[in-house]
């Protein structure tokens, strides 16, 4: 008897040759678009150089965004980023400067990709682009020299998790509080080598924003890519940024799934991962009246502009307590400028939090704009809290939504966003 098939064997068998393709084959198969950020190009730049090609047919389908060193903190950087700009310019590659924005926000915004396609970037959380129905997958830099000579990389197919949203979201419970409730559940890297399919009607209610974070979020479980099905607000949203015309992928009713999971989402509670670990993760009631001292929105996961206007929306016309350091980076230019012409940017300034040029901003601590002092406790609308990962292995990490942020910054204390009682949701 025939067998139906999951959404990641659909994709990758229609880029390998046609016929979908079983979990566990090992297939070449075809990439629609590539990219290269600045904290991995010069691995990638080396291996080009290494094959020794004259011309790079794929060049013109990858992108080379400077966005973790952005603006470049130290001499180096200064110098991939020359590096990534002249190569770009030689070959005909696609190039997003400083300030442009993180590659996650600027490779959907600039209509590179559409539903159906295959893109590999060297992020992990090349896991985004599954938002728009792409297989979106993270590799060295070294694969994406052979795509950019061949045009293709090797896969094995991975098996898939079904994740169904049900219901609807309470007010104050976003996206971010779903895959923190799924990380908590799965452990980080709970769902390694693993593609997960976010479906329900929690889901489809959701704006681009907040899927996006379901996709991007899936990296800390260890995903391969996460793929959302392709519904009118899919192909508006790709319309609407000049996509190519998409070609919409569905799973089988009778495809196979490693697993399982049915989420009532009017049951969830606002999240916070916390202890070093993005898989710890309590309901905001449990930590709530914690000091935290510095209180961050954005990265790739939730520096969108409905990130932005939850933040605006519940400070607007107060301050943040004294002693907090509040920075907010837009992903990209155009949602920074989307956010000016709102007027989000003076209601955030005016409450006392500082808006950083578009990029990776403070996430990866590599640029150090944000080192929290030796016992500091830092809330952040990131994805990942590990020691360290902010510069600083004596200052301690929370995760939590944007809303959760943005109310825990007013207070000074871990607080539930759903005392500020605002609900915000946009048909974005």
């Amino acid at each position: 008897t025939a067998m139906g098939y999951t959404l990641a064997e659909k994709i990758l068998g229609a880029h390998a040759g046609g016929a979908p393709v079983a979990a566990g084959e090992v297939v070449v198969a075809r990439v629609d678009f590539a990219m290269v950020h600045d904290a991995r190009a010069s691995n990638a730049l080396k291996a080009i150089a290494s094959l020794g090609l004259e011309r790079l047919p794929h060049a013109p389908r990858t992108a080379f965004v400077l966005d973790h060193f952005s603006p470049p903190p130290t001499r180096e950087a200064a110098n991939v980023h020359v590096q990534m700009r002249e190569f770009c310019a030689r070959t005909g590659a696609v190039l997003y400067d400083v300030g442009d924005g993180i590659c996650h926000q600027v490779l959907p915004e600039n209509g590179h990709f559409t539903a159906g396609d295959l893109v590999v970037g060297t992020d992990t959380h090349s896991t985004t682009y599954g938002a728009f129905n792409a297989y979106g997958t993270g590799h060295e830099g070294t694969d994406i020299a052979a795509i950019l000579a061949t045009g293709r990389t090797w896969f094995r197919v991975p098996e898939s998790i079904r994740v169904e949203l049900n219901g609807e979201l309470g007010a104050g419970v976003w996206a971010k509080d779903v895959t923190l409730a799924m990380l908590g559940r799965l452990g980080a890297e709970g769902a390694n080598f693993k593609v997960i399919e976010y479906v329900g009607s929690a889901v489809g209610a959701m704006a681009i924003d907040d899927r996006m974070t379901l996709s991007n979020h899936a990296a800390e479980l260890g995903a391969e890519a996460a793929i959302l099905e392709c519904d009118e607000r899919t192909i508006a949203w790709l319309a609407a940024h000049g996509a190519p015309t998409p070609r919409p992928v569905r799973a089988d009713t009778d495809a196979i799934y490693a697993d399982r999971f049915v989420i009532d989402a009017s049951a969830l509670a606002p999240k916070v991962a916390h202890n070093h670990d993005i898989g710890d993760v309590v309901d905001v009631g449990t930590l709530a009246g914690e000091p935290v001292h510095v209180a961050l929105i954005g990265t790739c996961t939730n520096g969108r502009l409905d990130d932005i206007r939850q933040a605006a929306r519940m400070v607007e016309g107060r301050r943040i307590a004294r002693g907090v350091r509040m920075v907010v980076t837009p992903a990209s230019r155009s949602i920074y400028l989307a956010a000016m012409r709102e007027g989000l940017i003076e209601i955030l300034t005016e409450a006392g939090a500082s808006v950083e040029p578009a990029g990776c901003g403070t996430c990866v601590g590599i640029t150090h704009k944000l080192m929290a002092a030796d016992r500091e406790r830092v809330i952040s609308s990131a994805n990942r809290n590990f020691k360290g990962r902010l510069g600083n292995p004596e200052s301690d990490i929370l995760i939590a939504s944007s809303a959760t942020v943005a109310a825990s910054a007013l207070t000074g204390r871990v607080t539930d966003p759903r005392e500020f009682a605002l609900d915000i949701r946009t048909a974005a």
